[in-house]
């Protein structure tokens, strides 16, 4: 798990994340940086990791798009 800046947007790369660590991750990840939105969090090819990544987001009440596959765009807590 690394984050990093690309073009003014704060990112999330889950790649090497096991996946009973993504929710308190992708949680913690979004909190921290909420005065920062929009976010992009990279989940990688793995459907799984996506849709865990999303039902933390669902349960929590954050709204989020779909960029591309693996790639989503929180945009509002």
């Amino acid at each position: 798990m690394k984050t990093f800046v690309e073009n003014g947007i704060t990112h999330l790369d889950l790649h090497g994340v096991r996946h009973h660590e993504v929710n308190e991750l992708v949680l913690d990840f979004v909190l921290r940086n909420q005065e920062l939105i929009p976010l992009v969090i990279i989940c990688g090819n793995s459907v799984k990791m996506i849709s865990i990544t999303k039902s933390c987001l669902d349960s929590n009440e954050i709204k989020y798009q779909d960029i591309r596959f693996g790639l989503i765009r929180v945009e509002k807590i």
